[in-house]
C-alpha cells in the first residue's frame, strides 16, 4: 500500500508547487470514509482508490486529479455526500467526483440500462472536464487488474466485455494507447483465455527459434540510421500484443503462421524533418510492403496522434512495421490527452473535452437517443470501428468509421447538413447516398431545404450520430402523423354520432386511458393503441350507439368489399400528407394506388394499413368491423409522391423482347424498381414487375401500351402476391 507521504512525494517530484494540503486531506478523508470496507480479494477497500491515484501519478497529473482519484468512490460506496465533498474540498473536486460516480442508486430495469445510464453521465461530465475520463480509465484499469478475485464468471465476463467495447475504445480515442493495450489484454484474458494462451505460446516458440530477433533488428536499424546521418535516433522494438494479433487474425481470416508482421519497431528522432529523413533511409534499404505506408504527421488522427507508419521486408527478410516520430509525438502517443494535462513547468493551456470532435459527437448522440440502451448502441458504433478519412470541398478532414456513407459524412459536417441531404458528389461524380466512402475521397454534399431524413437511411448509415438523429426525426414525425390520423378518426366518429368534436371533450378520457395529454390520447388512437369507439364511449358514457351502417358486404365468395355511403367524400378520412411507413402503410399484398377504391385497417402500434377494396387479405378482418375505417386519397394532380404498382407480364422468349418491355415502360414515364421471373418455359417468360407510378391511371396507361406491343402476350395487375 502506498503510504500518505509516499503519494505526496510522488506528486511533488514532478510538480513542486502541488497543493500538499489537498492531497493529505483527500488521503485521510477517503481512508476514514471507507473505514473497514473490504474488496472481493479481502484487501481493505481504500487500497483501490489509492492504487487509482498511483496510476495517475505515473501520468504526472495535477493534484486535483489525484485528489479526485482518492475520493472517487466515497459518494457511491460510503455515507459521504457530494455536499460533504464540496464543503471540505471545494466545487471543482466535487464536480470531478460527481462525474466519475456511478448512478448506483438509480432504479433501472436492466443491467444494460444501468450500464448505459452510467455511461451517459460519464460522457456529460467528461465533456466539461476530460480529467473525469482519466480518473475513470485508471479506475477501470485497477478493477481489471483485480478482476480475477470476483467469484461469479458471468460478472467477470460482463465487466470484461464492457471494458473492451467501451473503455478501451475511449482510451484509444484520447490517445492513451498504453492503457488501451493493457485493458484489451486483461479483458481478452477473461473473454477468450484459450485464444490468448495459444497466441502467447506461438510467440514464445518464435522467440526460442529466432534467438532474439527483435534485438538483432534493433541493432541493424540503429547502425543504418547512424551511417546515414541520424546518430541521435533511438530505436526500440516489441512484439504486438496478443489481443492485437488475435484481432488481425480475425480481420484477415488467416492463420498465425501466415501473419508475418507481428513485430513493431519505433524510431524516435529530434524533429519532423528528421522523421521524413529516417523514412527515406528505411525505404531506400528495405523493400516496402505495398499499401502499408500511412502519414499521420501531415494528417494526424482525431485524437492528436502523429507518427509515420510503414511496413517493410526488414533485416533477415522479416516483415516488420516501423513507426517514426519525435519525442513529443511519442509522449502524446503513449499518454494521449494525459500528456497535455500532465504538470508542465510553463503551465501550458490544458484542453477540456470540448476540443475533441468525437466527444462533441457523443454529446449529439446523447441528445437524440430516446433510451439509455439506444445511446449505448450508437456509442459503440461511434467508438469501436476502424476509420476512413475523407475531405470536404474546402479540404477539411472528416474521420468516419469504415463503411460510412455520404449520409454519415453529411451528419459529421453538421446535423442540419445531414437532415437536408439529397445527394452527394464523390470525387466529382454524383453517386448514390448508400455508397461506401474510401480513404481520401472528397465529398460534396448537395442539400435542399425541402428535404428531411428518409426512413430508409437508417438501413445503411453506420455512425451513431447519424442513426440517432434519423431515429429522433422519425419518432417526432411518426408521433405527429399518429396525432393527425387520430384526430381525423375521432372527428369522423364524433360527426357520425351527431356530436361536435373538441379537444376539451377528450380531457376526461385522458385519465381513463392513462395518457398524460390529449395529444398523447389522439396519438394512441392513430397508432391503434386505443380504438375510436372506446374513446368516444369514454367521453360520452351514456350515449346509445346507433345501428352500425353497413360498410362491408361480401359481393363475391371470399372477397370482402366496401359499400360506400352517399356521403363518402365528406366522411372519408383523407390520407394526404401522411408519410408512408409512419402512420400509414401501403399493403404489399395489393399495392394500392391513387385512384383505387381503398379501405384502412387499424393495426396496433402501426397505425393504418391501406388496402384496395377488393384485396383478398381483407377477408381475415371480416370479424373485426371496429378496425375498418373509410379513407380516401384526396391527393392533388401535382402531388410529388410516387407509388409502387405491381403487374404480371407474360412475354415471348425471344431476343430483345425484355429490352422492348422496359423501353415501353420507360417511354411512358414509369420506373422499374424490381422485377422477378416467376415462371419460365421454352416459349414464354412470366415476370412480376414493380413500377414507380403516380396513380392508378398512370399504371393503366403503361399496361395499355404494353398490351399493344407484339412481343408481350398479356399484362395484368398483380393482386394478393
Amino acid at each position: 500500500m502506498i503510504r500518505q507521504y509516499e503519494l505526496v512525494e510522488r506528486v511533488k517530484a514532478y510538480d513542486p508547487s502541488a497543493d500538499e494540503d489537498l492531497l493529505n486531506r483527500a488521503y485521510v478523508y477517503s481512508m476514514k470514509a471507507h473505514g473497514s470496507q473490504t474488496r472481493a480479494s479481502g484487501d481493505p477497500y481504500f487500497l483501490h482508490p489509492l492504487e487509482v491515484a498511483g496510476i495517475l501519478t505515473q501520468m504526472k497529473l495535477d493534484a486535483g486529479t489525484i485528489a479526485t482519484a482518492l475520493l472517487h468512490d466515497t459518494v457511491e460506496d460510503t455515507v459521504a455526500t457530494l455536499d460533504d465533498i464540496e464543503r471540505v474540498f471545494g466545487k471543482e473536486i466535487a464536480r470531478l467526483v460527481d462525474g466519475v460516480t456511478k448512478l448506483s442508486r438509480l432504479e433501472l430495469h436492466s443491467e444494460q440500462a444501468k450500464q448505459a445510464e452510467n455511461f451517459r453521465k460519464l460522457v456529460l461530465a467528461m465533456s466539461e472536464d476530460i480529467r473525469v475520463l482519466l480518473v475513470k480509465l485508471a479506475d477501470r484499469l485497477h478493477n481489471m487488474r483485480t478482476l480475477f478475485h470476483l467469484k461469479k464468471p458471468e460478472k467477470r465476463r460482463r465487466i470484461a466485455r464492457e471494458t473492451i467495447e467501451i473503455y478501451s475504445p475511449l482510451a484509444e480515442r484520447i490517445g492513451m494507447h498504453k492503457i488501451k493495450d493493457e485493458l484489451d489484454d486483461l479483458a481478452f484474458a477473461e473473454l477468450n483465455p484459450d485464444a490468448r494462451d495459444s497466441i502467447l505460446a506461438q510467440l514464445a516458440r518464435l522467440r526460442s527459434e529466432g534467438e532474439n530477433r527483435v534485438q538483432t533488428i534493433i541493432t541493424e536499424l540503429r547502425e543504418l540510421l547512424a551511417s546515414e546521418g541520424l546518430p541521435e535516433a533511438t530505436v526500440s522494438g516489441r512484439e504486438k500484443s496478443a489481443y492485437s494479433i488475435w484481432r488481425k487474425l480475425q480481420r484477415k481470416n488467416v492463420s498465425f503462421e501466415q501473419l508475418s508482421d507481428i513485430m513493431a519497431f519505433r524510431i524516435t528522432v529530434g524533429s519532423v524533418g528528421e522523421c521524413y529523413q529516417a523514412l527515406g533511409v528505411v525505404h531506400a534499404h528495405y523493400p516496402v510492403v505495398p499499401g502499408r505506408f500511412k502519414d499521420y504527421i501531415s494528417t494526424p488522427k482525431p485524437n492528436g496522434y502523429r507518427s509515420l507508419h510503414t511496413g517493410v521486408i526488414g533485416p533477415g527478410r522479416n516483415r516488420i512495421e516501423v513507426q517514426i516520430r519525435t519525442q513529443d509525438m511519442h509522449e502524446i502517443a503513449e499518454l494521449g490527452v494525459a500528456a497535455h494535462w500532465a504538470y508542465k513547468q510553463d503551465h501550458q493551456p490544458r484542453p477540456n473535452g470540448g476540443e475533441y470532435r468525437w466527444l462533441r459527437e457523443l454529446l449529439d448522440i446523447l441528445e437524440h437517443a430516446q433510451k439509455p440502451e439506444e445511446f449505448l448502441e450508437h456509442t459503440k458504433l461511434e467508438l469501436f470501428q476502424d476509420q476512413v478519412f475523407c475531405f470536404t470541398p474546402k479540404g477539411d478532414l472528416i474521420a468516419l468509421p469504415r463503411g460510412a456513407t455520404p449520409v454519415d459524412f453529411a451528419y459529421a459536417v453538421h446535423s442540419q447538413v445531414g437532415d437536408h441531404c439529397v445527394g452527394a458528389k464523390i470525387n466529382g461524380r454524383m453517386l448514390p447516398l448508400r455508397t461506401q466512402l474510401q480513404n481520401g475521397d472528397q465529398v460534396d454534399i448537395v442539400t435542399s431545404k425541402a428535404q428531411t431524413p428518409v426512413p430508409g437511411w437508417e438501413r445503411f448509415v453506420v455512425t451513431g450520430k447519424a442513426r440517432a438523429r434519423i431515429r429522433k426525426f422519425l419518432r417526432t414525425q411518426q408521433r405527429a402523423q399518429y396525432m393527425e390520423l387520430g384526430r381525423g378518426m375521432l372527428m369522423r366518429q364524433f360527426k357520425s354520432e351527431g356530436y361536435e368534436f373538441t379537444e376539451k371533450a377528450l380531457e376526461a378520457a385522458t385519465k381513463i386511458f392513462q395518457q398524460p395529454t390529449v395529444d398523447d390520447l389522439m396519438a394512441g388512437v392513430g397508432s391503434g393503441l386505443h380504438s375510436v369507439r372506446e374513446v368516444f364511449h369514454a367521453v360520452f358514457p351514456g350515449h346509445k350507439a346507433q345501428a352500425a351502417p353497413a360498410v362491408r358486404e361480401v359481393e363475391e365468395p371470399g372477397v370482402p368489399t366496401i359499400k360506400p355511403k352517399k356521403a363518402r367524400k365528406e366522411s372519408a378520412l383523407p390520407i394526404r400528407g401522411l408519410i408512408p411507413g409512419m402512420a400509414v402503410h401501403y399493403a404489399r399484398c395489393c399495392h394500392p394506388l391513387p385512384g383505387d377504391r381503398i379501405v384502412g385497417i387499424v393495426t396496433t402500434g402501426k397505425g393504418v394499413t391501406i388496402h384496395t377494396i377488393d384485396c383478398e387479405t381483407l377477408e381475415s378482418f371480416h370479424e373485426s368491423p371496429e378496425r375498418w375505417i373509410d379513407v380516401s386519397w384526396e391527393t392533388g394532380p401535382d402531388s410529388p409522391e410516387e407509388h409502387v404498382g405491381r403487374i404480371t407480364v407474360v412475354i415471348a422468349n425471344e431476343q430483345g423482347s425484355l429490352g422492348t418491355l422496359f423501353t415501353v415502360i420507360g417511354k411512358n414515364q414509369g420506373n422499374v424498381i424490381h422485377q422477378k421471373i416467376t415462371n419460365r418455359s421454352t416459349d414464354y417468360f412470366e415476370l412480376l414487375i414493380d413500377i414507380d407510378v403516380k396513380d392508378a391511371k398512370h399504371l393503366t396507361n403503361i399496361m395499355a401500351a404494353l398490351r399493344a406491343t407484339p412481343a408481350i402476350h398479356s399484362v395484368e395487375r398483380a393482386r394478393g402476391r
